[in-house]
């Protein structure tokens, strides 16, 4: 049976009289629920809270303590998606540089099916990828900087389409080019191989929904794939569980170490003290999670802030 809707008096009353949530304000708990949603807030956020045995609240868990945590989230999502963003730009121009190096400027090469694998698995994704390119190229209209190419040019270089595709169809782009494209591409990064950096950037991909959704991130574990296997998680001492590392495979944490390959190293320190001050700062002020659970459950290893301390 689905659940009944319920007003927001009504998911008040069912958090404070059925789980035992104490909520002192309830004018700024309606103002919350409605700004953000029951199940985006509540059951977003709860599960540290609830007692797994009684399905209810621990003792002296306030409504506030469950904003706390979604804003902490909110901090991460924010945080994550600049440096996000930062591998995307950079994904996209070295993709760009590889296949117009290769093939020319001409749009005719990027939407040719030769100028992609020819593994007979992947010709689905490529026809599919060619028609999204072809639309963009000749149709679109929503970009001023490709319709003054169409317009003045007759063609629209890879280069300046590159910048209308999403990360997750820069993701399949890098997955469907030539090997030599491919390789030229990985270069760019320290002993990242061609077939790593497909599985770093279906991973990135996955994580940039997540913030952009507005979905729980500190403590997501992805389900259908992970991140490679890199020296930083053996030189951390990351457990195994058989031949699996425990952390940092499908956690937030393996999203770190994906980003301090994929970020220049200044980069990734800036990252690593502001993340360590986001955590800090949040578990100074709210007692309720200690931080190394906090950690745990973001899948981090307590030495973490270590990883910059190696070399690649």
């Amino acid at each position: 049976m689905s659940k009944p809707y319920l007003s927001y008096q009504q998911q008040i009353e069912k958090l404070t009289k059925q789980k035992g949530l104490i909520i002192d304000n309830s004018a700024y708990a309606e103002e919350k629920l409605t700004n953000i949603g029951y199940f985006s807030l509540i059951g977003g956020y709860k599960d540290p809270f609830i007692n797994p045995m009684t399905r209810k609240y621990e003792q002296v868990t306030t409504f506030e303590d469950i904003v706390a945590l979604y804003d902490f989230d909110k901090s991460l999502r924010i945080l994550t998606l600049e440096y996000l963003f930062q591998v995307e730009q950079k994904i996209g121009q070295l993709i760009s540089d590889s296949f117009c190096s290769k093939y020319g400027e001409h749009q005719k090469y990027y939407l040719s099916e030769s100028s992609y694998t020819e593994a007979n698995s992947k010709q689905p994704d490529v026809r599919k990828l060619i028609k999204k390119l072809s639309w963009l190229a000749n149709n679109d209209t929503n970009h001023p900087y490709i319709l003054h190419q169409r317009h003045k040019y007759h063609n629209v270089p890879l280069w300046v389409t590159k910048n209308a595709l999403s990360f997750g169809q820069l993701s399949k782009m890098y997955s469907l080019l030539k090997f030599q494209q491919q390789s030229a591409v990985s270069k760019a990064y320290s002993n990242i191989s061609e077939k790593e950096l497909i599985r770093y950037l279906n991973a990135l991909t996955f994580f940039r929904n997540i913030c952009a959704h507005s979905e729980r991130l500190f403590s997501h574990h992805m389900i259908q794939q992970d991140f490679p296997d890199k020296p930083l998680h053996e030189k951390l001492g990351i457990p195994k569980k058989g031949n699996k590392y425990i952390q940092g495979k499908q956690d937030y944490f393996g999203l770190v170490i994906a980003l301090r390959y994929l970020l220049p190293r200044q980069d990734s320190l800036v990252f690593k003290t502001n993340l360590s001050r986001l955590i800090n700062t949040y578990t100074k002020a709210n007692k309720r999670i200690q931080k190394n659970d906090l950690l745990k459950m973001m899948g981090f290893p307590e030495n973490w802030e270590s990883l910059t301390r190696y070399k690649l």
